[in-house]
């Protein structure tokens, strides 16, 4: 971890150590993530989360909702990254809401809230919106296009992990977007055809 984000403390490390060895144990009891996976957790899924963190430092006081949180991912490696942010998970699957709470309170991340709903039934408004891979585009911000609120933060918007070609997908969502490759802040073949969508809200607040 410290290799690409060299300004993280001993006590992040840590707790990036913490997190990896809380998700083999609960894989064991609930398919957090694909049992195949697991060995590649620290790339796949915590690495992979973090790419969010290579295109936008969310500023202290800001808040953040990860839609389709599913075991915690991307917010959980993200909140211990940004631990002056607010993070809420979401996810319409009780049990692993019970997993990403079980894990923030062993990791003492006071700043994570965690619920068991739809992206469409919160009502708080939010500076960023982050997911990895829960849909495709257009459905997706169907979703969340009422859930940011007007802010003076810097680039607000969602910030979705999605991997290929998506070419199809973005004409089909007919969005504004920005893509960032993960294969240049990484340098493992998993991040060759991964990005970060950028789709700022400015102006989408209803």
């Amino acid at each position: 971890m410290k290799h690409y984000f060299p300004e993280i403390t001993e006590q992040q490390q840590e707790k990036f150590s913490r997190l990896n060895e809380l998700y083999r144990d609960w894989n064991t009891k609930i398919n957090v993530v694909s049992r195949k996976d697991i060995d590649e957790l620290p790339t796949r899924h915590i690495l992979h989360s973090l790419g969010i963190a290579k295109v936008i430092q969310f500023p202290a006081g800001t808040a953040v909702m990860d839609v389709g949180t599913g075991g915690g991912l991307p917010g959980l490696p993200l909140a211990i990254i940004f631990p002056e942010v607010k993070f809420h998970l979401v996810d319409s699957i009780g049990k692993k809401i019970h997993v990403v709470q079980s894990i923030a309170e062993e990791l003492h991340l006071q700043n994570v809230t965690a619920s068991h709903t739809r992206a469409e039934q919160v009502h708080e408004r939010y500076d960023y919106i982050v997911s990895r891979a829960v849909a495709r585009l257009a459905e997706f911000y169907q979703w969340v296009q009422f859930s940011f609120k007007k802010t003076d933060a810097p680039n607000p918007g969602l910030y979705y992990l999605k991997g290929g070609d998506l070419t199809e997908e973005i004409a089909e969502s007919g969005l504004v977007t920005e893509l960032f490759d993960l294969k240049n802040y990484f340098e493992e073949d998993f991040f060759e055809t991964k990005k970060v969508v950028f789709v700022p809200s400015v102006g989408k607040e209803r």
